[in-house]
């Protein structure tokens, strides 16, 4: 296949799920702005908040490794205090 590029589809995995009504009214009127399925809506909302979640996680580790390092007293006691926050004493 000479100069042209295969992508790899990974194959959707179909999942039941059960909205509180709130939020179904809300993932429904936003299709409807964007012009898009309510699938395509949850799949996109879903998406995001994982990045987020990951980007969250990524964040907080650069944190906990800038303040490891930090000679800064009063970064230390930053230090201290999210270890305790994140794991107990």
């Amino acid at each position: 296949m000479c100069g042209v590029l295969m992508r790899t589809v990974e194959k959707s995995v179909r999942q039941s799920i059960s909205l509180p009504p709130r939020a179904a009214r809300r993932v429904q009127a936003l299709a409807q702005r964007k012009n898009a399925s309510t699938n395509r809506v949850i799949v996109d909302l879903i998406q995001a908040g994982l990045n987020a979640q990951e980007q969250e996680k990524k964040r907080f580790f650069e944190l906990a490794n800038r303040l490891a390092r930090s000679a800064n007293v009063a970064e230390k006691r930053l230090k201290e205090e999210s270890a305790r926050m994140s794991f107990g004493e």
